[in-house]
């Protein structure tokens, strides 16, 4: 996981520093996609003069910012989850919030199935009513 420094056990990247430009190209988002995950505070480039100077965890932390919103995650839990690192739980509460996070989704998406499960039951059977109906009339 990953810590407010940027600190993570894997997948740091070869290079020190990136352009917002060449995160853009690599996970395939927009500039203002990666500018406003850091007005959420997601992201803390460092500044030369005008241009953005991402840093290895900085990197990270996109992908991980991503990779939370594709399992659909808010920023806000993504946000927690990437700060808990550094305060008192550390990893492992990190992990844990992490693992509860992803129950609550799975719960949540499990339901969304079943919802659908039935919606698509019922449009059959109306779908089947109305065609015998329509029968009916020729």
């Amino acid at each position: 996981m990953i810590n407010a420094q940027g600190q993570l056990s894997a997948d740091t990247g070869a290079q020190e520093s990136y352009s917002i430009s060449e995160l853009s190209r690599e996970f395939e988002v927009t500039t203002r996609t990666i500018r406003f995950y850091e007005d959420e505070g997601l992201l803390r480039p460092e500044r030369v003069g005008r241009q953005r100077v991402y840093s290895p965890g900085d990197r990270v932390r996109l992908k991980l910012i991503l990779r939370g919103k594709r399992l659909g995650f808010s920023l806000s839990e993504i946000g927690d989850i990437i700060q808990m690192y550094d305060s008192t739980p550390g990893e492992s509460g990190q992990l844990s919030y992490f693992i509860d996070r992803i129950q609550q989704r799975r719960h949540a998406l499990q339901q969304q199935h079943d919802d659908i499960e039935v919606t698509l039951r019922e449009l059959h059977h109306i779908e089947k009513q109305c065609r015998q109906q329509l029968q009916g009339l020729d």
